[in-house]
């Protein structure tokens, strides 16, 4: 059986949905880390995660499919809804508690670790020039953090134990049902975000605010963000071909870092230039290998 041809025009249309898709994330964790200062993260999470949710449940609920089947709860969907949670909670810390762009940066290392994984998880073929990439690329990660130095903090290992947890995700995500549409995943999901934020408010103990206008406000754009990236990332995935617009999700890091010094006034630091560059650098050439594999 062989792969039906994508035309120029499917793949740019694509290529236009990826970095419309990263856009919209560097938007969301702006407001998020934007929501983060005004009220506890905890409470930031759980209505955040149920108004992603609603959304999802409605747009299953309209397309005739149930909300729940038992493949929700097969074995790879509990892994999937542990390693999400994870992923979640210790992202958000990240974002609200440390500097928007080097939690961007330390993200893009997310597809090295999902590659790396699958060679060791699924028996994937990764060749010593993608294995010496991923090295690379982690070294980047180490170059952010710099620890031992005088100028490391422990705060950024959240953005690493994140990134861990997205990638674990992305793998459980590969051994998921096929029956389970991306609507549902979506739904279950954002509910995750709010077991996290239950667990994160439990534990830290902050009472709830009373928001005012402003703040509904900025969590009813991070929550119409989070599901409209979403969304434009399905499309690109499912328009275009996948070699050709995966590279784009590296324009995230770009849109995260303008945003983070332009509405934050973060400074980059030559670690952060240079462990970026190391990371994304990486991650193309394993693209492009990849490519060059099929």
């Amino acid at each position: 059986m062989t792969s039906r041809p994508v035309s120029m025009s499917a793949n740019l249309i694509g290529t236009l949905f990826m970095i419309a898709a990263m856009g919209v994330f560097a938007i969301e964790d702006a407001l998020i880390k934007a929501a983060g200062a005004i009220m506890p993260l905890g409470q930031v999470m759980i209505f955040f995660g149920l108004g992603g949710a609603l959304v999802f449940a409605s747009l299953t609920l309209l397309r005739g499919a149930p909300l729940f089947t038992p493949d929700v709860v097969s074995r790879p969907m509990r892994i999937r809804v542990g390693f999400e949670i994870t992923g979640r909670l210790f992202y958000f810390l990240a974002i609200t508690l440390t500097p928007l762009s080097a939690a961007t940066v330390i993200l893009q290392a997310t597809p090295l670790v999902v590659v790396a994984c699958a060679a060791l998880v699924f028996g994937e073929t990764v060749g010593w020039k993608r294995w010496a990439a991923i090295v690379i690329g982690l070294i980047g990660v180490i170059v952010i953090i710099r620890p031992g130095s005088d100028s490391f903090s422990a705060l950024s290992l959240l953005a690493v134990i994140g990134m861990l947890g997205f990638a674990g995700r992305d793998l459980a995500s590969r051994a998921a049902p096929a029956s389970i549409s991306t609507a549902l995943l979506g739904l279950y999901g954002f509910l995750s975000v709010v077991v996290a934020g239950s667990l994160f408010a439990l534990w830290s103990g902050e009472p709830f605010v009373w928001l005012d206008r402003s703040g509904w406000l900025v969590l009813g754009a991070a929550v119409f963000s989070g599901v409209f990236a979403y969304s434009f990332l399905m499309k690109a995935m499912r328009t275009g071909e996948i070699s050709a617009v995966t590279p784009f999700r590296y324009t995230r890091l770009l849109f995260g870092v303008a945003l983070g010094v332009i509405l934050f006034g973060e400074s980059l630091s030559p670690t952060i230039l240079l462990g970026s560059g190391l990371i994304v650098c990486s991650g193309l050439f394993i693209v492009w290998r990849a490519r060059q594999a099929g």
